[in-house]
């Protein structure tokens, strides 16, 4: 965001607290002293309403960046998001850009409560219009919101609640990743893992089992949820004809349900079992502990569904 504001003056960011606090989560921590009040703009507590004058920014020509404070609160401007920022290039015959990006923390968290738990991803893939990312590792977090503030198209930045301390390497030179492609995480020729954001750490971990069971599956970190890179996805069930997805959002209705869809239509043929799903339960997160980590995929889930599908 630094970098980004330092390059153009047109950027600015918005949201609950963002300013003097520094966000929830202290992303724009002192930025408001380097850049003003007016590009670090703390606003009331009124998605809708903020939400709407950052898209109103955006096709006059500035680069808004929107912080939900929590992403379920973006609920609250589900039709700014979706009726305008969505529709408003398209509903202009392309005389309008809307270059907004819209970030911030989601996911299950740790005894958050079901309201601060939210997983928007899947509520809003089927809204025409919008560019849907999820990032996971500060390598691709840098890269991705570089070049999500300079797309001409309205994008969802979803940023998990439970990865801000996660550390990992990230080059000094400047550096942008394309926003509809995945990233195959490890090369594997038994199964294909797909998965994303916070989820991909207990793939890993699962991963290490499997290993030492002398099984070798590919997994591949979606990163874009809309579009869907079936590309990367078709190339490795064309190698594994194997497909396990773990995700943290709810099943009925989820990235997965979406995913499997077009495998089905587009791969059938190369399958040779069934795909399988790995999804939250469908509740509201409880606030207990140890409820709410019975309700998402552990890595022993993971271990427990990639032997089924191999040795059933």
């Amino acid at each position: 965001l630094d970098e980004e504001m330092a390059r153009d003056p047109n950027v600015f960011v918005l949201g609950e607290d963002v300013g003097h606090y520094g966000g929830s989560y202290k992303v724009t921590k002192d930025l408001y002293r380097k850049y003003g009040e007016m590009r670090l703009l703390d606003t009331p507590i009124c998605e809708n309403s903020f939400t709407g004058l950052a898209i109103g920014a955006a096709i006059t020509g500035l680069r808004p960046v929107v912080e939900g404070m929590n992403m379920g609160f973006l609920l609250l401007a589900f039709n700014q998001i979706a009726n305008n920022a969505g529709m408003l290039r398209y509903m202009s015959g392309g005389n309008f850009k809307v270059p907004i990006v819209i970030r911030g923390p989601g996911g299950v968290g740790r005894q958050l409560g079901a309201e601060h738990s939210q997983r928007l991803e899947a509520y809003f893939q089927a809204v025409p219009g919008l560019k849907i990312v999820a990032c996971s590792t500060p390598y691709n977090a840098k890269g991705l919101l570089k070049s999500a503030i300079r797309d001409d198209n309205p994008v969802l930045f979803f940023e998990h609640v439970l990865l801000y301390n996660v550390k990992g390497e990230v080059p000094e030179e400047e550096y942008l990743l394309p926003l509809n492609k995945a990233e195959v995480v490890r090369s594997g020729s038994d199964v294909t893992l797909l998965t994303y954001s916070r989820m991909r750490y207990h793939v890993l971990k699962a991963v290490d089992t499997l290993v030492a069971q002398e099984i070798d599956p590919e997994v591949i970190d979606l990163i874009s949820l809309k579009p869907l890179d079936m590309e990367t996805i078709a190339a490795s069930v064309r190698k594994t004809h194997r497909v396990v997805i773990v995700e943290e959002d709810v099943k009925t209705g989820g990235i997965g349900a979406e995913l499997t869809a077009r495998i089905m239509e587009e791969l059938f043929d190369e399958l040779d079992a069934p795909v399988v799903r790995l999804a939250s339960q469908d509740i509201p997160t409880p606030y207990n502990g140890t409820l709410e980590a019975a309700t998402i995929v552990q890595p022993e889930d993971i271990v427990a569904a990639v032997e089924r599908l191999l040795y059933a």
